[in-house]
């Protein structure tokens, strides 16, 4: 009985032993966002492999200790790195973890961190462009307001002009009666009986 629980136990460990193994390493691995002390490492996972997590070893270049980050029930494709040393080179290898194990290595990724000031300057180029981004923004803003304003103007000027011509239209029938009424005062009188009066001599 004791032979055969032990044989089932090492059989159990060779089957989580050969599908660990089947387990590939993850692949595309690359280093973003370097700064003089951080970055941010990201791969990607073979197509089928059911992985719940993942392990990163970091290494300085020939030193021998090692910094070794691991994380479980996740999806996630990428990792900081923190407290890092400036101009230093560092090694980084990305393991995905299943239900049965880990998986092989990756093919280790070298890099190496700037300087501080580097950093420094490279930020303040940054915010630079984004100020003379935020000045043209206002600039155009400015420009839009002036235009919407000159034609507000030009509507009320027109809109004056269309009403003092509509005034000067209405009153031109009346002038023109006026006109006829002047007229008729000034003619010569008629008789009444429709031939014109004559001067007494």
């Amino acid at each position: 009985m004791e032979r055969y629980f032990f044989l089932l136990v090492l059989s159990c460990l060779c089957v989580s032993r050969v599908t660990a193994d089947s387990l590939l390493p993850p692949v595309n691995v690359t280093i973003k966002a370097v700064k003089a002390n951080s970055a941010v490492v990201t791969w990607d996972i073979p197509e089928g492999d059911p992985v719940i997590g993942f392990a990163i070893t970091q290494q300085k270049k020939d030193v021998r200790m090692l910094r070794f980050i691991q994380e479980v029930n996740t999806t996630t494709r990428s990792c900081a790195l923190w407290d890092l040393e400036e101009e230093t080179d560092y090694i980084v290898h990305v393991q995905s973890i299943s239900m049965s194990g880990t998986s092989p290595l990756s093919e280790p990724l070298r890099f190496r961190t700037p300087k501080e000031a580097e950093t420094q300057a490279s930020k303040s180029k940054d915010e630079v462009t984004m100020e003379e981004v935020g000045q043209s923004t206002q600039l155009r803003a400015g420009e839009l307001i002036i235009i919407v304003v000159v034609l507000i103007m030009w509507a009320g000027v027109i809109a004056l002009f269309c009403r003092q011509y509509d005034i000067i239209k209405d009153n031109e029938p009346n002038n023109n009666k006026d006109k006829a009424k002047n007229s008729s005062e000034c003619s010569t009188p008629e008789h009444p009986t429709g031939g014109l009066l004559r001067s007494k001599v």
